[in-house]
């Protein structure tokens, strides 16, 4: 496994700021106003060819209102799973009683921290770091967030007992099972593993905590992790139903491949489009599962409509793998590992920089790119720099003339080239002055 970092500290320090710097994008949001972060959010740092998972966590304070207690269940699930903590101060303003609330979770959680002194950005900040010993902790590193210092320490105090290309050989493929409350995601399970290992009940609800079993499937190894049905937030009331609803989140986090399912009883609603945007924002692969076809009429005319509907409902993600199933009656249930494994296969996909080369130049000679007062786009090169979901970094003249449409374009070429169905992909686009 990855070692898991997390950023812990009060309100507006700039953890979202740190975040983004480590992992050399900009996907935490940063605003000059507290309370900005509320839910944990993910990515994947790498110095000199180790990486490790990063965890931003919403700023924590002694505040007992609702908003702020989500907001410290959340920090100690990321608490939880982390290896190492990256304790965030104000090196600007000092400590108060919010820094010390955090240092007492901290000091009960007995995992490794380091306190980082944000803000010391120039000489006359410099001495205010002895002011943060009084936390107790040892280490100790002075950064600024914003004018990009001392993360060249951070890093290497990270990386220092990680391996190089310490993903492992023998990596078993998880996926995790989706979806609202009773749309038969714990009878899916049963009807895959042909055992009764998880609780089903027709009330909602009855899964509360992920659940992970392995299982042999064409002898190889995989996990499966059930979840709790995933509710909207507003019609979240216990805080047990808070803490499934974030082990869930987790759950996404940790697997390779998401199931989302639906049911074929009830429709496709909104918040099925939300919870299969969870796993579209976290790069997994993703199958789709129709469930409860047992109860649908005519079921080989009712395939081609809900084709249909499915199309038209997630517009925003049509590489989707469907299957339809009924997993009470174990009707069509061999339909779905096959799908599975093409969707992991897909996310984890190399293609070759001197066929995606030749793609995107046949590309561009059929539709060339729109011109902008005077200018037009020139792609110069394109090669695939990660996988989990596959990336695709263009070296063009100006990215700033990339427009939506064309974008969309390129991405639909990439795709009818090269099976990439159930999985999302990104397209980047930098300037050929700019590093890769």
């Amino acid at each position: 496994m990855k070692k898991c970092v997390c950023l812990i500290g009060k309100p507006n320090v700039g953890k979202s700021t740190i975040f983004n710097k480590l992992i050399k994008e900009k996907r935490a949001i940063i605003m000059d106003e507290p309370g900005i972060t509320r839910d944990r959010i993910y990515g994947t740092a790498t110095y000199q060819n180790k990486s490790f998972s990063l965890i931003d966590t919403g700023g924590i304070t002694t505040e007992t209102n609702d908003f702020n207690t989500e907001i410290k269940m959340q920090a100690e699930l990321a608490i939880d799973e982390a290896d190492l903590i990256l304790f965030v101060v104000d090196g600007k303003n000092g400590l108060d009683h919010s820094d010390y609330f955090i240092r007492d979770m901290l000091i009960k959680a007995h995992k490794d921290v380091i306190v980082l002194v944000n803000k010391i950005d120039n000489p006359n900040r410099e001495a205010n770091i002895y002011e943060f010993y009084e936390l107790g902790f040892p280490n100790l590193i002075a950064v600024s967030g914003e004018h990009n210092l001392g993360f060249t320490a951070v890093l290497e105090a990270i990386t220092k007992d990680i391996k190089e290309n310490s993903e492992t050989a023998n990596h078993i493929p998880k996926f995790c099972i989706i979806g609202r409350p009773n749309v038969g995601k714990s009878s899916l399970i049963n009807a895959l593993l042909n055992e009764e290992r998880v609780i089903v009940s027709s009330k909602a609800g009855t899964t509360r905590d992920s659940i992970d079993t392995k299982f042999t499937y064409a002898q190889k190894e995989y996990i499966v992790i059930d979840t709790a049905g995933m509710r909207k937030k507003g019609r979240i009331y216990e805080n047990i139903e808070k803490y499934s609803y974030l082990r869930s989140m987790k759950a996404i986090d940790d697997a390779d491949v998401c199931v989302v399912v639906i049911s074929a009883e009830e429709g496709i609603i909104e918040h099925d489009k939300h919870i299969l945007g969870y796993a579209i924002n976290a790069g997994k692969g993703i199958v789709l599962v129709v469930n409860k076809w047992d109860t649908v009429n005519n079921p080989s005319l009712a395939i081609k409509e809900w084709k249909r509907k499915i199309a038209n409902e997630f517009q925003f993600a049509d590489y989707l793998k469907i299957v339809f199933l009924s997993a009470k009656a174990k009707k069509r249930i061999h339909t779905l590992m096959p799908e599975i494994i093409s969707a992991y296969e897909n996310n984890h996909k190399e293609i070759p920089t001197s066929l995606l080369n030749n793609v995107i130049i046949d590309a561009v000679s059929l539709n060339a790119p729109p011109s902008f007062k005077g200018k037009r786009l020139k792609i110069y090169f394109v090669s695939e720099t990660s996988i989990v979901p596959p990336k695709f970094t263009f070296q063009v003249n100006n990215k700033s003339l990339v427009h939506f449409s064309y974008e969309r374009y390129l991405e639909n070429k990439i795709r009818a080239s090269f099976d990439l169905t159930g999985t999302p992909i990104i397209l980047q686009f930098k300037n050929r002055s700019e590093r890769l």
